[in-house]
């Protein structure tokens, strides 16, 4: 069963997540290797994207979840539909 941005939201927080954005990525954006000053909890909720960490790229589309350590250096590219993405932070 797909989670609400509700059961999203709840289950995160009881993780101790401390914030929780809805991301709208663009069609085919590269955004290059960085890191987040936070631990990041995220759902694919539409479209698709490339997460790229330590060399090793994967594939996630809508309904697939991942997780991001806090200073993870990483990159992103999002697919031609664009992508809407549920983020927990945990600051």
């Amino acid at each position: 069963m797909e989670p609400t941005l509700e059961s999203f939201t709840a289950q995160a927080m009881d993780e101790g997540f401390d914030e929780i954005v809805v991301r709208e990525w663009a069609p085919d954006l590269e955004i290059d290797t960085h890191t987040h000053a936070f631990a990041v909890r995220a759902h694919v909720v539409r479209g698709e994207f490339w997460l790229t960490v330590d060399g090793s790229t994967r594939h996630l589309a809508a309904g697939e979840a991942f997780r991001l350590a806090r200073d993870v250096p990483h990159a992103e590219r999002y697919g031609a539909q664009g992508a809407t993405v549920w983020v927990a932070r945990a600051n």
